[in-house]
C-alpha cells in the first residue's frame, strides 16, 4: 500500500493480514462482491458487469419477496433506461405524477405536487412498484447481464487478505458453507448493515427516531383521473400517513410515528393501523369499503447511520449506510443512485491508481452525504407545525415551490437553479417558525425527548 492510500484510507479495516490464501474455484473469484440483492446491490452490480468487470452477488433470501417501499422517483427513470429494465418496470408499475398533501386531520382538502412543475428536466412522472416485482425484475436482469447472482446465500464473515483481496464466507439454505474472493467489497445488504455491524460501524440517528406499522388494502379510493396513481401524505398528532397506489386495486398504507408511540398502543397491529387512519378524517373517508390484504406489519427505529462510508477495497451504499425516514420515497432512488456513482469508486481501486480512487471516493462521499443532507433538512422538520403550515398553504415566491418539487423528484445533485430556491424556502421557514415559535419550540422538545428516550433503550 503505497504513501497516498496509507493517508487517505487510515481507518483500514481492524482485521488480520496474516491469513492464510485460499484456493478456491474460478467461478468463486471475482473482481468485486455485492452483499446484498436488492435495487442498490443489483443497480451495483449491473454497472460493474456492463463495464466488462466479473461480479458475484450474494442475497440472503429468494426472489420474489415481500418488501415495503413502492414509491419511486422521476429520477429513477433514467437510471432504469441506463440498466436496460424501464420497459419492464413500466408495465409492472402505476404512473405517479406528483404527490399530495392533506391540509390538517380535519376536513377533505388537499394540496397536489405534480412533478410537471419541477424545475430543470427530471420526468414528469414516476412509478409505484410492489417491491416484490420490482426487486425480482432488477435481479433477474443482473442474472441476464452475467452477474454471479446467487440467491438463498447469506454472508456470514468477511476477512481481509493482505492489502488487495477480501475472503467472504457464507451459507445456503441447506447448510451448505462456501468462501468467496474479491477485489472489492460491497456492501448492499440494506438495513440488515452487515458490514457496518460487523466493525461496530452502525449508530442510531441522533436527530430523528421513527418507526412503522403498515399494510396492503384493498377497494381503497383513489385520487380522480391523472392523479390516481400519485402518493398522499396525511399528518397526525404522532407522525404521518402514507398511500400509495399499486395494481390489481391494492394500496399501500402505512403510519411512521415516534418508537414509544408504536410501543404503547393497544390492540394488534391491525387495530392500530386502522385507528390511526380512522383519526384522520380524509384517510377514514378513503378507506370506507376497504378490507386489509394482509396482516399489518411493523419494523422498528428507521433511523441509523454509519460512522465509515469507504475504505481501501470497500464501500457501503443505499441503507447499508445511512436511512432517515421513508417519507419523500428517497429511499429506492438515493439506493439506486449511490450505487451508480459507487461503481466510480470500485473502477478506481481496481484500476490501481491511488489518486483517482481518492479522487472517486472523496466525490462519491461528498455527493451522498449532500443528497442525504438535503431530504434530512425537511424530514427532520415534517411533522413540525410549521412544515405543516408551509406545505398546506404554497406560496410560490422565487419558484421555491417548484424547488421543493424538485427536491421530491429526486433533483439534488447538481441543479444550481434547485439549490439556491431551497436556501430561500429555508429563510421562509426560518421567518415562519419565528412567527409559530411556541407551538415550534414544544415541537422540537417532543422530537428531542424522542430522540432520546428511543437512544437510551
Amino acid at each position: 500500500m503505497n504513501i497516498l492510500s496509507f493517508l487517505y484510507d487510515k481507518w483500514s479495516l481492524p482485521i488480520s493480514k496474516d491469513i492464510p490464501e485460499p484456493t478456491l474455484s474460478e467461478s468463486n473469484v471475482s473482481d468485486v462482491l455485492v452483499i446484498g440483492g436488492g435495487p442498490a446491490g443489483t443497480t451495483f452490480a449491473s454497472t460493474m458487469r456492463n463495464h466488462g468487470w466479473k461480479v458475484i452477488l450474494l442475497e440472503k433470501d429468494h426472489h420474489p419477496r415481500f418488501h415495503i417501499g413502492e414509491s419511486l422517483l422521476p429520477m429513477n427513470l433514467p437510471i432504469l433506461e441506463r440498466l436496460g429494465v424501464l420497459e419492464e418496470v413500466c408495465q409492472i408499475g402505476v404512473p405517479k405524477m406528483g404527490a399530495d398533501f392533506t391540509l390538517g386531520n380535519s376536513g377533505s382538502d388537499y394540496q397536489t405536487f405534480h412533478f410537471s412543475q419541477a424545475l430543470g428536466e427530471s420526468p414528469d412522472h414516476a412509478f409505484e412498484v410492489r417491491r416484490a416485482e420490482f426487486d425480482n425484475l432488477l435481479f433477474r436482469n443482473c442474472q441476464r447481464l452475467g452477474v454471479i447472482a446467487r440467491e438463498g446465500t447469506k454472508v456470514t464473515g468477511v476477512q481481509r487478505l493482505g492489502d488487495s483481496h477480501f475472503l467472504v464466507q457464507s451459507v445456503d439454505a441447506q447448510g451448505t458453507r462456501q468462501e468467496w474472493k474479491t477485489r472489492f467489497l460491497v456492501d448492499a445488504s440494506g438495513r440488515d448493515t452487515f458490514y457496518a455491524k460487523l466493525n461496530g460501524w452502525k449508530k442510531r440517528n441522533p436527530k430523528h427516531s421513527s418507526a412503522a406499522v403498515f399494510s396492503h388494502f384493498k377497494n381503497v379510493k383513489r385520487r380522480p383521473g391523472d392523479d390516481a396513481g400519485n402518493i398522499s401524505i396525511y399528518w397526525f398528532d404522532h407522525g404521518w400517513i402514507w398511500m400509495i397506489p399499486l395494481q390489481n386495486n391494492v394500496m399501500s398504507i402505512g403510519a411512521v410515528c415516534f418508537p414509544e408511540h408504536l410501543r404503547h398502543r393497544r390492540g394488534s397491529l391491525d387495530e392500530f393501523l386502522l385507528k390511526t387512519l380512522n383519526g384522520v378524517s380524509e384517510a377514514r373517508e378513503r378507506i370506507v369499503g376497504a378490507e386489509l390484504a394482509m396482516p399489518a406489519q411493523a419494523t422498528g427505529n428507521y433511523s441509523y447511520l454509519s460512522s465509515q462510508m469507504s475504505g481501501p477495497g470497500y464501500l457501503l451504499v443505499g441503507d447499508a449506510f445511512a436511512f432517515i425516514d421513508p417519507v419523500f420515497s428517497s429511499g429506492v432512488y438515493l439506493a439506486m443512485d449511490s450505487a451508480e456513482r459507487g461503481a466510480q469508486v470500485a473502477e478506481a481501486w481496481l484500476s490501481g491508481n491511488q489518486m483517482r480512487y481518492w479522487l472517486a471516493k472523496r466525490r462519491y462521499r461528498r455527493q451522498t452525504k449532500r443528497a442525504i443532507s438535503t431530504f434530512s433538512w425537511f424530514i427532520y422538520r415534517f411533522t413540525s407545525p410549521v412544515m405543516s403550515f408551509l406545505m398546506s398553504n404554497p406560496r410560490n415566491v422565487l419558484k421555491v415551490v417548484q424547488a421543493v418539487i424538485s427536491m421530491l423528484a429526486g433533483d439534488v445533485y447538481a441543479n444550481r437553479d434547485v439549490s439556491r430556491r431551497l436556501v430561500v424556502f429555508k429563510t421562509i421557514y426560518n421567518v415562519a417558525w419565528l412567527m409559530q415559535w411556541r407551538e415550534a419550540i414544544q415541537y422540537r422538545r417532543l422530537r428531542r425527548a424522542s430522540v432520546k428516550l428511543e437512544n437510551s433503550t
